[in-house]
């Protein structure tokens, strides 16, 4: 929901540290690959009721996410560099609530499945009206910078990456985060295939 916001305040300070990271001679999926370390790092702090170390991860992670794509635009974007960026987020985004699972697995066990539920929803109906979109050559003119076609809804990365910080800032509240985000998960999806099934008609 807030997606567009946080990218048009960002973009000019992400813009400048893309370029000068290419100029150094850093590569795009050097970024990527070091995002999804730092992401599964942070889920291995989370496992070890280490929560303040795994929210800072938490940041690196989603910064090498940010920066990933600017040093793409520096020179040409590649469809492989596109696709590890797709799925290695959806990596990142499961193995959080998986932590908390493993960190107090009878509080959390339940909560976390219900929040990985919703990201199946929302990572689902995400896709799915991506690869039609791109069957159809439909252009995104909200996101106009990525490599596929970004349907937005209430739960989009700012939203989830704040979750992800309260929980780890209110770990003993997990199951209140997890159920409410996976409830904003699911009315995501049902408004991302509502949106589906009109446009593709």
């Amino acid at each position: 929901m807030f997606d567009r916001q946080a990218l048009a305040i960002l973009r000019p300070a992400v813009t400048a540290m893309g370029a000068a990271l290419a100029q150094g001679g850093v590569r795009a999926n050097q970024l990527t690959v070091a995002g999804l370390l730092l992401g599964l790092g942070a889920a291995v702090c989370i496992a070890l009721q280490s929560f303040g170390s795994g929210a800072v991860l938490i940041l690196l992670s989603r910064m090498c996410d940010a920066l990933d794509g600017a040093v793409a635009r520096q020179s040409q974007p590649t469809d492989a560099g596109a696709f590890l960026d797709i799925a290695f987020d959806f990596l990142f985004y499961a193995s959080v609530p998986l932590a908390f699972a493993i960190a107090a697995p009878q509080q959390n066990a339940l909560p976390a499945a219900a929040l990985l539920a919703g990201f199946i929803g929302t990572g689902s109906s995400f896709l799915a009206f991506s690869a039609l979109a791109a069957k159809r050559k439909l252009q995104s003119t909200a996101y106009p910078d990525k490599s596929i076609y970004y349907l937005g809804g209430l739960t989009e990365a700012t939203e989830t990456i704040a979750v992800f910080l309260a929980m780890c800032v209110w770990p003993q509240h997990f199951a209140l985060w997890a159920y409410g985000f996976a409830a904003l998960c699911a009315l995501t999806t049902c408004t991302r295939i509502l949106w589906g099934w009109r446009a593709f008609q």
